[in-house]
């Protein structure tokens, strides 16, 4: 199953469309969120049911608007 995901990156040129990149996930009381490894891009939070399955993924695109530049990264999940 394809999921998509944003992320937010703080500076341009961290990453590249089509690049591969593994996540590690963070636990809040009630939310995952969900870090572009090393430290490159967040995640919102998600709740406990929109648990992320994989851990690799490869980033589809990046834009940039008035607030950033947003990573959108696709996982296949079992």
């Amino acid at each position: 199953m394809r999921r998509e995901m944003k992320f937010k990156m703080e500076r341009e040129g961290l990453l590249k469309e089509g690049q591969a990149v593994s996540v590690s996930e963070g636990l809040l009381p009630s939310n995952y969120y969900y870090t572009v490894d090393p430290s490159l891009a967040m995640s919102g939070n998600y709740p406990f049911n929109q648990r992320l399955r994989a851990t690799d993924g490869v980033v589809e695109k990046i834009e940039e608007n008035e607030r950033g530049y947003y990573v959108t990264v696709v996982f296949e999940e079992p």
